[in-house]
């Protein structure tokens, strides 16, 4: 695993959108096409602010989730919102290009099987993305893969519900989704990630986040996160 330490979350979110940029020229031009999930949280969102100021072919790009809260459309809770807000108001990219979960469905296993479709429909079969972002929580959870929650132990599917987690219901890629992917870029942010940042690079996989592939995966991490560590 290779890990990239720099002095704030600004620099970090402002690395991850070259990389991403440069990932997407790189895709776009071998495949005709860009596959990437996000994740939520607040370095995400000026990450991808950065994107949409970058050099990439937008009509090549497509942008999945990684997870979402079960909310109605537009409540701040949902990643969505945010979304769209830091793609759409920053880049060319169309709307037609961010694929959502259908959280707002009532039938909630089959939104799951619907996104796994799409998914399949879109990145082949199985499906395979170019790029998936991942953020790390204090309490060693991924995406939306959550300490003792059942979601840990799916293996035959690629989209997945979880029980209730800090008030919401949720839908989540699952391991063999996300260890499927060709890149996977984590943004890990804050003091209160060290000791679980630790973790991670230990592959300690007691944690959620530590089941996830290292050999494909890079950190950019704020000097808060690693606070023993040099700064680039």
């Amino acid at each position: 695993m290779d890990i990239r330490v720099f002095p704030d979350e600004g620099e970090v979110a402002h690395e991850a959108a070259r990389m991403i940029a440069a990932m997407a020229r790189k895709y776009a031009a071998a495949n005709g096409r860009f596959l990437m999930a996000v994740s939520g949280g607040k370095t995400p969102w000026k990450m991808l602010e950065s994107l949409g100021k970058e050099d990439i072919p937008w009509k090549s790009v497509h942008v999945f989730q990684v997870d979402e809260r079960v909310a109605p459309a537009g409540h701040p809770d949902r990643n969505l919102t945010y979304l769209r807000k830091s793609l759409l108001e920053h880049s060319p990219l169309s709307e037609d290009n961010i694929h959502s979960m259908p959280v707002e469905l009532n039938n909630l296993e089959s939104a799951a099987e619907n996104y796994s479709v799409l998914l399949s429909k879109i990145a082949g079969k199985p499906p395979v993305l170019d790029l998936v972002h991942l953020g790390l929580g204090s309490d060693g959870h991924t995406a939306s893969l959550i300490p003792d929650d059942l979601v840990l132990n799916v293996d035959n599917c690629d989209v997945a519900l979880t029980g209730i987690y800090q008030g919401r219901k949720r839908m989540t890629l699952t391991y063999p989704m996300i260890n499927r992917s060709r890149n996977i870029l984590w943004i890990v942010t804050g003091a209160e990630k060290v000791a679980v940042l630790k973790r991670l690079q230990a592959n300690d996989t007691a944690i959620p986040a530590g089941r996830i592939c290292q050999d494909k995966a890079i950190i950019l991490a704020d000097h808060d996160a690693v606070s023993d560590m040099m700064v680039k």
